[in-house]
């Protein structure tokens, strides 16, 4: 079988859980992580003939995609950045939208010696590991209460030589004697009526504790860490957050009412309100 004949028998094989532009995204995840071919050299090189070994490898990827689990888990990494990050059911499977935070707080800040950068909710580390790798001359602090998921991304770090403070704490309960240049934190913000809209992909294999908050207090997470920003960012220091998107003007708001400035709300590529800039 060759490259062609497989990505056809690959979509045909899940086509029943994604539509054909998902499908052959997620084939081409497959072929990176087996044939260690990028989108394009599959697509330049469709004669070529699949080695057995591989093909079965295929063969175990369409079955566990067909009894539900992500493509990440099922290969065990995710492409964040430009890198890959381990990933397992106890972390959150990185997004393409948290990258576009990541653009933002470049854009933003800029490099510097005594930089110090706090990531609230670390969970796979992409984004410390990430914003290491930019700012190589910043001291950036993981935190989070999962020991599973700060196992993670101390794997992560050692994979791409970044030198973290890993910190295994709840925010609740952190008491921090470093002032922060930069906190940035995308915490759990999907409330629990809303669980019934989302995939069962995303419900069944990723973890509760770093998605769901209490339709009561949706906001839980982002006002103890403004709180934790106004006692421990220095002035003019920056704190940027990913957000529900249905939320955005409510937690501009608090925000606001905290009194920290310069609150920015921006959409993301699809439309969609999902971040939140703003400086002590």
């Amino acid at each position: 079988m060759n490259f062609k004949a497989l990505k056809q028998h690959f979509i045909e094989q899940i086509a029943a859980l994604y539509d054909g532009e998902e499908a052959s995204s997620v084939f081409y995840i497959a072929v990176e992580k087996i044939s260690d071919w990028s989108r394009s050299q599959a697509i330049m090189n469709q004669s070529e003939e699949v080695k057995a070994s591989a093909l079965e490898q295929y063969t175990k990827v369409i079955k566990e995609l067909n009894e539900g689990k992500p493509i990440q888990h099922i290969l065990q990494e995710a492409y964040f950045f430009g890198l890959h990050f381990a990933v397992n059911s106890d972390v959150l499977i990185p997004r393409v939208e948290t990258e576009e935070l990541i653009h933002w707080i470049l854009e933003e800040v800029s490099p510097g010696n005594n930089l110090t950068v706090l990531d609230v909710g670390t969970g796979s580390g992409c984004i410390a590991v990430t914003l290491k790798k930019h700012l190589p001359e910043a001291t950036v602090y993981a935190l989070d209460i999962s020991t599973a998921a700060l196992a993670i991304a101390k794997k992560n770090a050692l994979a791409h030589g970044a030198d973290l403070q890993f910190v295994a704490s709840s925010i609740f309960d952190y008491q921090s004697q470093v002032k922060f240049d930069l906190i940035v934190s995308n915490p759990p913000y999907v409330k629990e009526d809303e669980m019934e809209a989302m995939q069962s992909i995303v419900i069944d294999h990723e973890p509760h504790q770093a998605l769901f908050v209490s339709n009561e207090n949706p906001l839980l997470f982002y006002k103890t860490i403004a709180d934790f920003a106004l006692s421990n960012l220095k002035e003019g220091g920056h704190l940027f957050f990913e957000i529900n998107e249905y939320l955005g003007p409510e937690t501009v708001d608090m925000l606001s009412d905290k009194g920290l400035k310069n609150i920015v709300l921006r959409k993301d590529m699809q439309g969609k309100n999902r971040m939140i800039y703003c400086r002590k």
